[in-house]
């Protein structure tokens, strides 16, 4: 486990890897308002223990990568795909297999299409392509975020809170809700952020919609991995893009939500090993 600050194009990325630089890559792309912490190491160090390196990393506007005003993010949804090549560059890295959640597959999607001759293989979890005739996410979920620009985010307390509160609605009936478990990892996340407001500027990105009108043109091999009970990314969209991506596979997860609940990791990881041993040259 090394954790990099990379300088690249005017900005700083923060990632960290895990496993032998010698094996087949696989590089981790978080959602929206989320850092790498939400990867949790042990999720990563069991997937190199597969036989692979792991990469993750903090997005823009998150962790410790550079950070933007309020209100002014300085970039576009293709500008922060191209960000997992820069990664990809800086380790010396030619082709990986890309895993990207929720944000993060939207991520995926777009560098399938801008460049697919890095992907090995794309695995798409808990995301869309957006289709304007697919379900809304739930009511709960919208009344919640209505009410986040009640925030103080300078009060460590209520940020904590406030993201407790964001992993519990979007978690699945399946297992119980980890709070304690959930709680770290906010605080990590909150500690080693340099502005903590500033995940807010995800929800003011622009771009990628020529992109996501074209998945039915990617022809990187992809897993759809799904919750049956995502109230943010309703189970439809997983269903339609595994229709809509030629060859692609749907991994169903029974009673899951939006979230990377440590009782489906088993699931999830054989999923994806098995998915990039078929895919790898």
């Amino acid at each position: 486990m090394r954790e990099q600050l990379l300088q690249i194009d005017g900005i700083e990325l923060c990632t960290e890897c895990f496993g032998d630089a010698a094996k087949p890559a696989i590089l981790l792309i978080m959602g929206a308002q989320a850092s790498m912490v939400w990867w949790e190491e042990a999720f990563c160090e069991r997937l190199a223990d597969t036989g692979h390196y792991v990469i993750r990393y903090d997005n823009r506007d998150v962790g410790r990568s550079t950070v933007y005003e309020l209100g002014q993010p300085g970039y576009t949804f293709e500008d922060i795909a191209d960000d997992a090549i820069r990664i990809l560059d800086a380790y010396g890295i030619a082709q990986a297999h890309i895993v990207g959640m929720s944000m993060g597959g939207l991520l995926t999607q777009i560098l399938a299409l801008r460049h697919p001759e890095r992907m090995l293989a794309a695995t798409l979890l808990s995301t869309s392509n957006f289709a304007p005739d697919l379900p809304p996410m739930e009511e709960k979920v919208m009344n919640f975020f209505a009410n986040a620009g009640a925030i103080d985010w300078t009060n460590e307390q209520e940020v904590v809170e406030f993201t407790v509160e964001k992993w519990r609605i979007l978690t699945g009936s399946k297992h119980p809700f980890d709070e304690p478990r959930v709680r770290q990892l906010a605080q990590d996340e909150l500690r080693r952020s340099h502005r903590f407001d500033s995940m807010n500027n995800h929800g003011m990105v622009t771009g990628g919609e020529g992109y996501l009108r074209r998945t039915g043109e990617i022809n990187v091999p992809t897993l759809v991995i799904h919750g049956t009970e995502d109230p943010i990314i309703p189970y439809a969209h997983g269903i339609a893009l595994a229709n809509n991506i030629p060859g692609a596979v749907l991994l169903t997860l029974e009673g899951s939500g939006h979230e990377l609940h440590y009782r489906d990791w088993d699931q999830i990881i054989e999923g994806i090993v098995e998915h990039t041993q078929s895919n790898t040259n």
